[in-house]
């Protein structure tokens, strides 16, 4: 697992409208709140999908032709960002994708995506709506098939910009028959699972912790694990093992069996994609 420092992982655009004020953490052993200087009112910040696609011609209406379609059929909410798209190539992509692939899963991407990345000849930006906690899942889901509606589309390649993550071709193709199936089982808990590994971003490296980048988009928190706390491939293990861990049995008993705080002090600033309203599971050094 090749590990990216957090300053390597930019993204293009920025959220609008969302206001700063200030933090809350939330202590382990007495459950009272301390209050820091970057609290932030969880009401006031919704997270959104905001998805990339890379074209292999300058002709942009095949993908924009099918993101409405898609947008009609079923993604209600969604709309194709006309300010960032463009009919020609953007010569940051290649850069942008190789901090972005996912470092987790074996073969995530292939040397023929990056190839694809490299020669594309157009972009597509797509916004998904503002999310309300208790719809994160189910919009994640439908992000997941608007994925799959613009591969079917021609797309060759495609990321998420809210917490900076592609995959290869095959691996989306793998991420959407899984969500397919999850959905057909109304299975909410496995929902959320392929939610996070589709679109969120972990292991980054923070001073003193390995983080997870984007489990707002499933409505949950994000997780801090010591780097001490053993290999990079087991620390993602304890990040989604915390992450089930909460959506299986709630919040405060995850954070009371960890031993672990709950903080709102985020380093990401409450107008970027990655900011996280639902706040920072830190596990103890």
């Amino acid at each position: 697992m090749n590990l990216l420092r957090r300053p390597l992982l930019a993204s293009i655009g920025a959220m609008i409208g969302w206001k700063p004020s200030s933090a809350k953490e939330i202590s382990p052993a007495s459950g009272e709140e301390t209050v820091t200087q970057n609290e932030v009112e969880e009401s006031s910040v919704t997270p959104r999908h905001v998805l990339c696609f890379l074209g292999k011609g300058r002709d942009l209406s095949p993908l924009s032709d099918a993101a409405s379609q898609a947008i009609r059929d079923f993604a209600t909410g969604f709309s194709i960002d006309e300010d960032y798209s463009q009919a020609e190539p953007d010569d940051r992509m290649s850069q942008s994708f190789a901090v972005c692939w996912d470092r987790v899963e074996a073969d995530a991407w292939s040397p023929a995506d990056e190839d694809a990345v490299a020669d594309h000849q157009s972009v597509l930006y797509v916004l998904g709506p503002n999310m309300a906690q208790a719809e994160t899942v189910k919009v994640s889901m439908l992000a997941l098939r608007f994925v799959e509606r613009l591969i079917d589309a021609g797309a060759v390649a495609a990321k998420g910009e809210s917490a900076g993550i592609a995959h290869g071709l095959d691996r989306w193709r793998e991420l959407i028959r899984q969500g397919a199936e999850v959905v057909k089982a109304a299975d909410s808990l496995a929902q959320q699972r392929i939610g996070r590994l589709a679109f969120a971003k972990r292991p980054l490296s923070v001073p003193g912790y390995l983080e997870s980048v984007g489990f707002h988009l499933v409505g949950l928190p994000e997780v801090y694990v010591p780097e001490t706390a053993g290999s990079e491939r087991q620390i993602v293990a304890i990040m989604d093992a915390v992450a089930d861990e909460i959506a299986q049995q709630g919040l405060e008993p995850t954070l009371k069996e960890r031993r672990a705080s709950l903080s709102f002090d985020s380093t990401y600033e409450p107008d970027e994609f990655k900011f996280n309203p639902y706040g920072i599971v830190r596990l103890p050094k």
